[in-house]
């Protein structure tokens, strides 16, 4: 079976500024070999001396930026080596004094040296914290059982993987169950609550005999861990899903959560489900939460978005139109449809600022249909 990442590939690129730690651009590499052509180049054409040799002096500290210390060491060297070549006259209109360039260049090559210490434990710091997100929502499978599984994952907060949103697909002997949901607050700050229901709605996949107790287990992990901290009043919005044996039927429940879009040709509705309460109010009383079940047809698709994409706004105040952008872009195939709908919902609202989560669910055709 074929791993494909929760967050497409594109997510992978750091969203980092250079300034913030990421990997300068490659016009800062450019920029002291830039200098030193620029000024050579000045300085020969020219038929009277110039009087810019002091540019030299800001190539080692330009190199600090993007070179190791011994690449920043032999550019040092070059621009001692080329405000003592003849043919450049670059030692005698501005009288540059060598002493203050050799110590410019000895004290860039320390400060390269410390930078580049630095970025390498940033860069194992980040390799860490990665992992460990990784683990908290690994990359979802293309298949689960027979049902086909297309993700996106956008966190609110720069520089993380992981937020307040959460979604799974497993497999168990109870049938195959999807879970999507957004925990109270986004950011680093709500990723232990969204490891505790995840590990909470692994257990119950494997344990639990119906969805509506899946449900119920969900809201006790919350209440349990409410317990154990002083007015932490933890709750959380989810939708579960619960495909039959012979995949003509789904089963859902509505947890305070968007209910799913049931994408049929080109038509895209909202699966009518009775909403129930988030979870972590201790009201999921396995005998009051009603789970809806829905017929499917082959080609049938389910489409579940977090509140970060049902709720985004544009500049005028209005909400973004979900159903209608599914139904123009429903004749693709469902591996293209989550970014296709990223950058529409960007285009429409370009600063979203809450957690975006996406998750496609196309059932297989049943045998005989």
């Amino acid at each position: 079976m074929r791993n494909v990442p929760a967050v497409p590939p594109r997510r992978s690129e750091d969203r980092r500024g250079w300034l913030s730690g990421a990997p300068p651009p490659r016009w800062v590499r450019a920029l002291p070999l830039a200098l030193v052509v620029a000024v050579c180049a000045a300085t020969l054409v020219s038929h009277d001396p110039l009087d810019i040799g002091f540019l030299l002096g800001a190539i080692p500290p330009l190199a600090v930026l993007s070179y190791s210390p011994l690449a920043t060491a032999l550019l040092g060297g070059a621009v001692v080596a080329l405000l003592n070549i003849p043919a450049f006259q670059l030692d005698r209109p501005g009288n540059t004094d060598l002493l203050t360039v050799v110590f410019v260049s000895v004290l860039s090559v320390f400060v390269s040296f410390v930078r580049s210490r630095r970025d390498a434990q940033l860069t194992l710091e980040r390799t860490v914290a990665e992992a460990a997100q990784h683990a908290v929502v690994p990359p979802l499978p293309e298949l689960v059982g027979a049902v086909r599984c297309t993700g996106l994952y956008r966190a609110a907060q720069r520089g993380t993987l992981v937020g307040g949103d959460f979604f799974d697909v497993r497999d168990g002997p109870f049938g195959i169950r999807a879970v999507m949901g957004d925990v109270q607050g986004h950011g680093l700050a709500a990723v232990s609550t969204v490891a505790s229901l995840l590990g909470a709605f692994r257990e119950a996949v494997l344990d639990q005999p119906d969805l509506v107790s899946v449900a119920a287990r969900l809201d006790r992990r919350l209440l349990v861990d409410s317990a154990g901290s002083r007015h932490a009043e933890l709750f959380a919005t989810a939708a579960l899903l619960e495909f039959s044996a012979d995949a003509r039927e789904v089963r859902v429940v509505v947890c305070g959560n968007p209910p799913p879009l049931l994408l049929r040709g080109t038509r895209a509705s909202e699966v009518e489900v009775a909403p129930w309460t988030p979870l972590g109010l201790g009201l999921a009383d396995a005998g009051t939460i009603e789970a809806a079940t829905v017929a499917l047809r082959p080609g049938d698709r389910l489409f579940l978005a977090s509140d970060g994409v049902v709720e985004a706004r544009n500049a005028g105040g209005a909400f973004y139109p979900l159903a209608e952008r599914l139904a123009a872009f429903a004749a693709g195939e469902s591996a293209g449809l989550v970014e296709r709908v990223w950058e529409d919902l960007v285009g429409f609202c370009p600063d979203v600022d809450d957690d975006v989560t996406m998750l496609v669910l196309t059932p297989p055709v049943p045998p005989g249909r």
